[in-house]
């Protein structure tokens, strides 16, 4: 296929590329500055711009840009900055798509299962309701974002991820030091739930919807056995060889991180990945102990 995809520097973009040129597939990459090669189209969500000529004929587009959510405390300007990149970036695509003559056939578009908020031990698939805390409001945006696309009659997919492992980034990378100095632990009580997923899945899981017409709307890009905390910790101790006898009390995570703590580090969501599973996708890792010895083996 034809692809283009954004967010193609990020963890999750990175990876996906390398395994779609292995497969095959004809890659361009949405860039926010003048094009370098003829497989680069250019945008600019902050000035609403896109060469809009360039988007014609594509199979699918694969939309992952998006400010990070863990890289320094929430003030109001990076509480903007989240949203806006997300929102407005995604609106931006999806009306610039809409209005193609040979618009793509599908547009995944990354979302997030903080879509569903703090809630403690239930278990979340994709209808359930949304929470109602920053999070939850930058999810909802996001996916409503893809509404004209939707309308167009292409097939559109929200991938709301979960906790990706992997050693080059995201929430694993920033744990490992602190556990391999063996001064982790569990956060706060270490009952809340944490709905993982190997990289591998991710990338597995995005080339499956791709190529899926049945798959449509949220997916929750989970593993099928969500741990809590606590067990999580004593994981990645085992597989590191290290203690984890340094708990971080609540006060201490939301001090240190401030609103950031109780979005990322303190709320619950079990989530299941209810529309993957029916669709028939095969997890590579379903149990958490491997997919952590595999992630830190990559």
């Amino acid at each position: 296929m034809k692809i283009l995809v954004s967010g193609s520097h990020g963890l999750v973009g990175t990876a996906l590329l390398k395994s779609l040129e292995m497969e095959g597939h004809e890659i361009f990459h949405l860039v926010r500055r003048a094009p370098r090669t003829d497989f680069e189209v250019e945008w600019s969500p902050d000035r609403y711009s896109i060469a809009i000529s360039r988007l014609e004929g594509f199979d699918a587009v694969v939309h992952l840009a998006g400010e990070s959510i863990a890289e320094g405390r929430w003030s109001e300007e990076k509480k903007r900055r989240i949203r806006e990149s997300r929102v407005r970036g995604t609106k931006l695509l999806s009306d610039a798509l809409a209005n193609l003559t040979q618009p793509p056939k599908t547009l995944v578009s990354a979302s997030a299962i903080g879509y569903y908020g703090d809630r403690g031990d239930e278990i979340l698939a994709e209808e359930s309701q949304p929470g109602r805390d920053f999070l939850a409001d930058v999810c909802i945006e996001w996916e409503e974002a893809t509404a004209h696309a939707t309308e167009k009659g292409i097939r559109v997919v929200n991938t709301r991820f979960g906790i990706i492992l992997s050693k080059n980034g995201g929430a694993l990378a920033k744990m490992l030091t602190p556990f391999r100095m063996g001064v982790g632990g569990r956060v706060g009580s270490g009952k809340q739930w944490m709905s993982w997923i190997a990289l591998d899945d991710v990338i597995g899981a995005l080339s499956f919807v791709l190529t899926n017409d049945a798959v449509r709307g949220p997916v929750n890009f989970v593993a099928p056995t969500p741990v809590r905390n606590a067990e999580f910790t004593k994981t990645l101790g085992k597989v590191l060889s290290r203690p984890t006898f340094f708990p971080i009390p609540a006060f201490g995570v939301r001090l240190a991180f401030g609103e950031m703590a109780d979005a990322l580090l303190l709320s619950s969501q079990r989530c299941e990945p209810k529309r993957l599973s029916k669709a028939g996708y095969q997890f590579s890792f379903t149990h958490l102990e491997n997919a952590l010895r595999h992630s830190l083996e990559e």
